[in-house]
């Protein structure tokens, strides 16, 4: 389930799957798409996205991972948030992992309670994120930070996260509406044009076919099951390169 709260010019959406710490599947990921729109049309002039709980997202649905569906309501959602022509903030509650991190840097800005972390554990599963993600990690934090992360699975806790870029600011839901009502003061068409020239900068180049084909391949290998069979019966993977 997803909730919209309409604040003054500020819509806040919460992710409300605090049973499954807010996991994302297909619905979830279309109903967030759909929020966005939803509050561009009521003329909001900035955007929050948090979870219910004590979890930002959990990632992806492991039910629905290797469903084609998934991956196109995920990059819809993203591109939603990407696209829309006013500043959205990801306030995180708690842990964002997996999808949860694609999740939160689609977002302009982060704001994160101290407890929160940000974790990319793909390479552990066999599944990979795409080139846009990994350049997106790549502006925000650092080539090192971000190998670190992609390659070594390393947790990044907020403290850290803020020091290396990919956090803005410590704080809490009310220190973050605090922050978007700074915003919505500010002037539209200039938070607009910044927004679109800060995102040509996570453009990936759509003329390489080798790193699109490298991409697909690992979500149509034997290790991909490996990683599913691992995770269910809670032992660990043994993946063999193919």
């Amino acid at each position: 389930m997803i909730e919209i709260e309409k604040r003054s010019d500020i819509s806040l959406i919460i992710i409300d799957r605090e049973e499954r710490r807010n996991a994302l599947d297909i619905e979830h990921c279309q109903m967030i798409n759909q929020a966005v729109h939803d509050a561009l049309l009521d003329e909001s002039r900035v955007i929050l996205i948090t979870g219910r709980g004590t979890s930002f997202c959990a990632g992806a649905d492991f039910g629905e991972l290797t469903d084609p569906r998934f991956k196109t309501a995920l990059y819809d959602m993203l591109r939603a948030i990407t696209e829309a022509k006013v500043p959205v903030m990801a306030v995180l509650n708690g842990p964002a992992v997996g999808a949860g991190v694609q999740l939160s840097i689609a977002c302009d800005l982060r704001v994160a309670t101290a407890e929160s972390f940000f974790s990319l554990p793909t390479a552990k599963l066999g599944v990979a994120v795409d080139p846009w993600t990994i350049r997106r990690l790549g502006v925000l934090m650092g080539g090192g930070n971000a190998r670190a992360m992609l390659l070594g699975c390393e947790k990044i806790d907020a403290h850290r996260a803020l020091a290396q870029g990919l956090l803005n600011r410590i704080g809490d839901a009310a220190q973050a509406f605090g922050w978007a009502e700074e915003i919505a003061s500010y002037a539209p068409l200039t938070l607009a044009y910044y927004k679109y020239a800060l995102e040509k900068q996570f453009e990936t180049p759509r003329t390489d076919v080798e790193l699109a084909e490298a991409f697909e391949a690992t979500w149509h290998s034997e290790d991909i099951l490996e990683g599913q069979r691992a995770r269910l019966e809670k032992r660990p993977a043994i993946f063999r390169g193919r």
